[in-house]
């Protein structure tokens, strides 16, 4: 019998651990309309409309929800563009699409993009299925995907020695739950109860049984109780030995129960509103959604944020490249993050013991991946082809963050023979001092990229480096630091 005490004997794999860099997808009907408020994060829709902030978020994936509430932004896109047609008709729009859809060249820019794996998004809140699933959706018929979507791109992923995950939402799922969800407490407290919970872990169960996921990762809370939550990942565990799970398990507890009751959503969603006000009065920046810790976990997973410090945990930044998962056919190039901040925003990651889950959405009506995404993971690729030596398999050093003498900030990492610095800009000249940092005899420093190996000398306030010629404007720069500070 599986007990809690022996699941957190589960150590997080060396794979994982060394991977850094995966990528999310989130393609679904959804991606067919591609549409969502005009938001620039999902926290300006709980800061500035509380009262429907789960209506405005910036997500097309949520698409359904939104549409349920008369007024809102995407009911009025909906009825200029499809009448009243249901949010149903959008299958036929999606599996005419399919007919574009290779997973071969999916996986092919995955692997350029010096991604290790890759995770699917398998069922969203809609609760509409990549995989012809042999449990039976009660509320909606043949509400999945008759083209297993699932096993296709695991084979097409894995045949590059990329790792294959999926993606489930148990917490969440609107052809069982229809009442449409507006504020925060009635999303927290909307998980389905009935058949629900046997019919999230059967297909659960379905898709570990069918592809090994190497990565379980369940969004929003877990619709059963602890025990049987402990079994399913003990299962799994035993299933899959070097897999891991996330961190988005609260199971169903009398806590969530209580929020079935109007009373009760009131004054929590009065306190949840008051706390967001008083955090945006003082300045605070909660552009990110940190989600609670359940009773068991592998790595957490702050979405559009991440940690300041170093994290003794295990941790997995998950963003989108713009500010919804889901296709938005509204975004352009100017929509989407700075490509250069991006990696900058990777390099952080990783330095403070985390990876980054980066997410594309494609296009409903044809599987196409949009160009400002594949320029990115290209970017991404190509940084990480000359400088992955620096990434891959390393671990957190002693502190996570530096700076050079002329102001350049530094990101630290290392493995068992080296320490790696990364200037997260280019330096003015040729010759600058890493702060704070001592030097041994003999040590040795190469810029990754070009392999010159610079001039180390002692400086009082660290180690001069002088190079032959100024190296070519780049968003990151690599040095590999032969020391016994690597130790």
């Amino acid at each position: 019998m599986a007990d809690l005490d022996s699941l957190r004997q589960h150590v997080v794999p060396d794979w994982f651990e060394d991977a850094k860099f995966g990528i999310f997808i989130h393609w679904g009907l959804f991606s067919v309309p591609g549409f969502a408020a005009d938001l620039d994060h999902i926290s300006d829709a709980f800061a500035k409309h509380y009262a429907r902030g789960v209506v405005m978020t910036p997500y097309t994936e949520w698409y359904e929800n939104a549409l349920r509430v008369k007024g809102s932004p995407t009911a009025e896109f909906h009825a200029q563009q499809y009448g009243s047609q249901p949010y149903e008709n959008f299958r036929q729009a999606f599996s005419t699409g399919l007919d574009h859809w290779r997973p071969d060249v999916w996986s092919d820019l995955f692997l350029r993009s010096g991604a290790k794996y890759v995770i699917l998004v398998t069922k969203h809140h809609d609760g509409y299925c990549l995989w012809p699933s042999d449990v039976p959706n009660p509320n909606r018929s043949e509400w999945t995907s008759q083209r297993d979507i699932v096993g296709e791109l695991a084979d097409a992923v894995r045949a590059r020695g990329l790792r294959f995950g999926i993606y489930y939402s148990g917490g969440i799922d609107w052809s069982w739950n229809r009442h449409p969800i507006q504020t925060l407490a009635e999303f927290i407290g909307s998980t389905p109860r009935g058949d629900y919970p046997r019919y999230a872990e059967a297909q659960v169960r379905e898709l570990i049984d069918r592809v090994r996921p190497s990565v379980l990762w369940n969004d929003i809370s877990w619709p059963t109780g602890r025990d049987r939550m402990v079994r399913l990942m003990s299962d799994y565990y035993e299933a899959v030995p070097e897999g891991v799970v996330n961190d988005r398990w609260m199971h169903r507890s009398w806590i969530m129960r209580l929020l079935s009751f109007k009373p009760i959503i009131r004054v929590v969603d009065f306190l949840l509103n008051r706390s967001i006000r008083r955090a945006a009065a003082r300045g605070e920046d909660s552009q990110g959604v940190i989600p609670p810790k359940p009773a068991h976990f592998d790595f957490r997973t702050p979405e559009y944020t991440g940690f300041k410090t170093i994290s003794k945990r295990k941790w997995e930044a998950t963003r989108g490249m713009s500010p919804s998962f889901g296709f938005n056919r509204a975004h352009h190039e100017e929509d989407y993050e700075d490509p250069d901040a991006l990696l900058r925003s990777f390099i952080d990651t990783v330095s403070k013991n985390g990876n980054l889950l980066l997410n594309i959405g494609p296009r409903g009506e044809d599987a196409g991946i949009p160009e400002p995404q594949t320029k990115r993971l290209e970017m991404m690729g190509q940084w990480l082809a000359e400088n992955g030596e620096a990434i891959y398999g390393t671990r957190p050093w002693q502190r996570a963050e530096g700076q050079t003498s002329d102001g350049i900030e530094l990101r630290f990492t290392t493995n068992r023979d080296h320490l790696y610095a990364i200037l997260l800009d280019t330096p003015g000249n040729s010759k600058f001092v890493l702060m704070d940092i001592d030097v041994d005899a003999g040590t040795q420093v190469v810029h990754l990229a070009t392999g010159e190996h610079a001039i180390c000398r002692h400086h009082e306030d660290g180690i001069e480096l002088e190079f032959d010629t100024t190296w070519p404007p780049a968003p990151a720069h690599a040095l590999r630091i032969s020391t016994s500070l690597a130790e």
